[in-house]
């Protein structure tokens, strides 16, 4: 992972590059891991439906996915409270 200010650049599968935009880090107390929540710089268009992407990262900015639902459900919930918290819901 390359990092500039909040722009995160990861390579897919095909070694193509490809610009995310980082919404905010985390880290957690009760297992010290570090996670970084991020969505595809690409996307302008207010309509277009945005893919909130969250993983693990090192002190090497090293990304890994994270595979246990469990810690998936746990971080959605940070995800939802922080939205919550910054009035970035959606509106009904």
């Amino acid at each position: 992972m390359e990092e500039q200010d909040n722009i995160i650049i990861l390579e897919d599968e095909h070694g193509n590059a490809k610009e995310f935009t980082i919404l905010f880090t985390y880290e957690s107390e009760e297992t010290g891991k570090k996670y970084v929540y991020y969505y595809d710089s690409a996307i302008e268009d207010e309509d277009e439906d945005l893919v909130m992407n969250v993983s693990i990262y090192d002190d090497d900015n090293n990304i890994f996915f994270i595979e246990s639902d469990e810690e998936l459900a746990q971080l959605e919930e940070i995800y939802n409270a922080f939205i919550a918290e910054q009035g970035l819901g959606i509106d009904e």
